[in-house]
């Protein structure tokens, strides 16, 4: 009798064991399903990977939007660098939902006409801090954006520029990202205006390093620039006064108020989803599209 009542219970214990195992493939296969590709045909990852000299040995990948109509035109484009390429076209890629750039370039050319080229370049996961920072900070390290900058001026813009049909000048180039990609992009906008026209700096962690005041005076009187700032109430209690202050101090440097737009969403919070929804927006203003 008692074998039998084993028998019978390690019968049971197998189909718990085997109803598990199935409980959790279909949850996998779920989770699968839900990080399916979202990338438009006109998105795609560059074959050729970056190793970026004295900045980690990370190869990075670069992603690229091409206008719907690039294929069939001879016309040429002006070009959005962005960072964080692993959030801003593909679902699938992202940490916590995608910008969904290419389906929004892509409506804007339907209804407007209007192209552009986009390039994101993926960030170095762990070593991101780095990639995006300028200056050090005590608790988070950091402090090799300079070499990130560089490397967009004098490596991949001339090879974007040379490989693609684009607009090469400064009135035609931005350089668009959020959080620490906001700060890194106000900090190559500003340094290299000559490269950078258009700075969209969105929630940008000026709270990193206080050096990027100076840093504002001494580079803030640019006279053909336009930068765009975001920033939503719900992003932290400093990030609003960090961005205003900003962007009064870059008047007081000599930048022209009416190249500078500075948006304050009441609901907006630190995420994809806010950049997503604001990022039309942007590029309206940066490149005149109304």
């Amino acid at each position: 009798m008692k074998t039998i009542l084993f028998a019978f219970f390690s019968f049971l214990l197998l189909i718990f064991a085997c109803k598990k195992i199935i409980d959790k493939k279909q949850t996998s296969l779920s989770e699968v399903k839900q990080k399916k590709s979202t990338k438009a045909a006109n998105v795609s990852i560059l074959e050729k990977e970056f190793i970026i000299d004295g900045l980690n040995d990370i190869s990075h990948k670069a992603w690229l939007y091409l206008p719907p109509n690039y294929n069939d035109s001879e016309d040429s484009y002006p070009v959005i660098y962005m960072h964080d390429a692993q959030n801003l076209f593909d679902d699938a890629t992202s940490y916590a939902g995608e910008w969904q750039i290419d389906e929004t370039l892509n409506e804007l050319y339907k209804t407007t006409g209007k192209s552009f080229i986009v390039v994101g370049v993926e960030n170095g996961g762990e070593k991101r801090i780095e990639e995006y920072t300028p200056w050090k900070h005590e608790k988070y390290g950091g402090g090799k954006g300079a070499i990130y900058i560089n490397f967009l001026v004098n490596e991949l813009k001339p090879f974007i520029d040379k490989t693609y049909r684009t607009k090469t000048a400064a009135e035609h180039t931005a350089i668009i990202g959020s959080s620490l990609g906001g700060l890194i992009s106000f900090y190559g906008g500003l340094k290299n205006p000559e490269v950078f026209g258009k700075v969209g700096a969105l929630s940008t962690s000026f709270w990193f390093s206080d050096k990027v005041n100076d840093f504002a005076k001494e580079n803030g009187n640019q006279q053909n620039s336009k930068i765009y700032f975001l920033v939503g109430e719900k992003e932290g209690d400093t990030m609003v006064p960090d961005t205003e202050n900003m962007a009064k101090l870059l008047v007081d440097s000599g930048f022209p108020d009416k190249n500078i737009k500075t948006k304050i969403v009441a609901d907006g919070i630190h995420s994809e989803s806010f950049w997503k929804t604001e990022f039309l927006e942007v590029i309206t203003f940066l490149y005149n599209l109304e």
